[in-house]
């Protein structure tokens, strides 16, 4: 099958639009492969368990009989510190987890506001 030449040029045409049009959509135009949409919503979601169990984390640090001493202790570590204290405390730790979670751990320590830290 032959097709006639003014169809070349149209065909090029296309195909160079296709092609332009899918690297102006996924640089600027917000287009996300399946697999970028799902690793911002899992960061997303991570996100906001983290900031929902905040509040688990300041009402096991009022609850626990040996706070003014861990907050001194919070207070007297430097800021690179702190995270890993916080974590040692045990306040950091998610509800059925076996281990601290670093985000809480830091999210905790902004709602202390430990000093200005």
């Amino acid at each position: 099958m032959t097709f006639p030449e003014w169809t070349k040029p149209g065909v090029y045409g296309a195909f160079v639009g296709a092609v332009a049009v899918s690297i102006i959509g996924f640089s600027w135009g917000g287009w996300t492969t399946a697999g970028g949409a799902q690793e911002m919503a899992d960061n997303f979601a991570a996100e906001q368990v983290t900031l929902a169990m905040v509040p688990v984390c300041l009402g096991l640090s009022e609850a626990d009989a040996e706070r003014a001493s861990i907050l001194a202790t919070l207070q007297e570590a430097s800021s690179f510190q702190r995270r890993t204290a916080m974590m040692e405390t045990g306040w950091a730790t998610m509800p059925g987890a076996d281990a601290p979670s670093r985000d809480l751990a830091s999210a905790c320590l902004a709602e202390l506001e430990l000093d200005g830290s």
